[in-house]
């Protein structure tokens, strides 16, 4: 264990035991480096140390990282990597006390995700042409995805035992390689049977081949394909606003909760592991919520 200043020392002996005892990815171990060394070449700056930096370098560090156009996340995560290095030299007896322990760290509102009003979903699931195999296909894909929340890798790899229509249920291999049943709902269900029923076999060359969705070659769609054609259609849908791959999956979750749907079914729908991961959707929901308030209430 280092015994002196030297910032570069310290930072890699503190690097070292987060990657021992915790098993700290290099992407993290990247990440706390970069604000690690920043610090210390401000207090450098400063003519301070890193064990004993100056009561108001702190927050004169943070105005001008604001200044210089830092959000309030980017500094959160910043002061979140600089509390965790003085803890770990306050328990190896390296300072005797903590210089940020009266220091809180800004409140951050979750990053909200893109999702569509239910009038946008609706416009674009119409958007693909039914006159073509390649639209009720991409119709049926659509629905799926909404109707079921999935990922879409999920969805690209679905293959045809997965589907029991007659109960309307899907089994959906996710992370983790955990299935789940999730059910379709009578829209996606209605659209596969008539997608099995009259495009897919003309899609494919060997019909016999598992993939539900094909893309090239009989072999199961890309995620990459499928995210193009969703660009493709939203143009036709006149949807403008940023979309990412899994707007829709957003949309279900968010569209369940608006309409009074339990916050744990909707981690099971979604396979989320941990609550917490699917408790996003309840701000997005209370911003909804919110901005319908301020527009149609007389005192919003």
């Amino acid at each position: 264990m280092p015994t002196g200043d030297d910032a570069s020392t310290l930072i890699d002996a503190f690097l070292d035991g987060l990657w021992l005892e915790q098993g700290a990815s290099d992407n993290t171990l990247a990440a706390y480096r970069r604000d690690l060394v920043a610090w210390g070449k401000r207090l450098e700056g400063e003519g301070e140390r890193l064990l004993a930096p100056g009561p108001r370098t702190l927050s004169a560090w943070i105005d001008e990282r604001r200044g210089a156009g830092y959000q309030l996340r980017s500094n959160a995560r910043m002061l979140s990597s600089l509390r965790r290095f003085y803890r770990w030299a306050l328990a190896e007896g390296m300072i005797e006390a903590d210089p940020l322990a009266e220091v809180r760290l800004p409140r951050v509102r979750p990053a909200l995700p893109n999702t569509l009003e239910e009038a946008e979903v609706e416009r674009l699931l119409e958007a693909p042409d039914l006159a073509t195999d390649l639209g009720v296909r991409d119709r049926a894909m659509l629905e799926v995805l909404y109707g079921a929340g999935l990922r879409v890798s999920e969805l690209v790899g679905l293959t045809t035992d997965a589907l029991n229509l007659r109960q309307g249920v899907v089994r959906v291999r996710g992370k983790g390689d955990k299935d789940r049943l999730v059910p379709l709902g009578e829209e996606a269900v209605a659209w596969l049977e008539r997608y099995l029923r009259t495009a897919r076999g003309a899609l494919m060359a060997d019909v016999t081949r598992p993939a539900l969705f094909p893309g090239r070659g009989d072999r199961a769609m890309t995620r990459q394909t499928f995210w193009h054609r969703i660009k493709v259609h939203a143009l036709t849908a006149g949807i403008d606003r940023p979309l990412s791959p899994h707007t829709l999956r957003h949309a279900f979750a968010t569209h369940l909760l608006n309409h009074g749907a339990n916050l744990r079914v909707v981690q099971l729908l979604l396979g989320h592991s941990d609550l917490s991961t699917t408790q996003i959707y309840t701000h997005v929901a209370q911003v909804r919520l919110e901005a319908l308030h301020a527009d149609h209430h007389p005192r919003g």
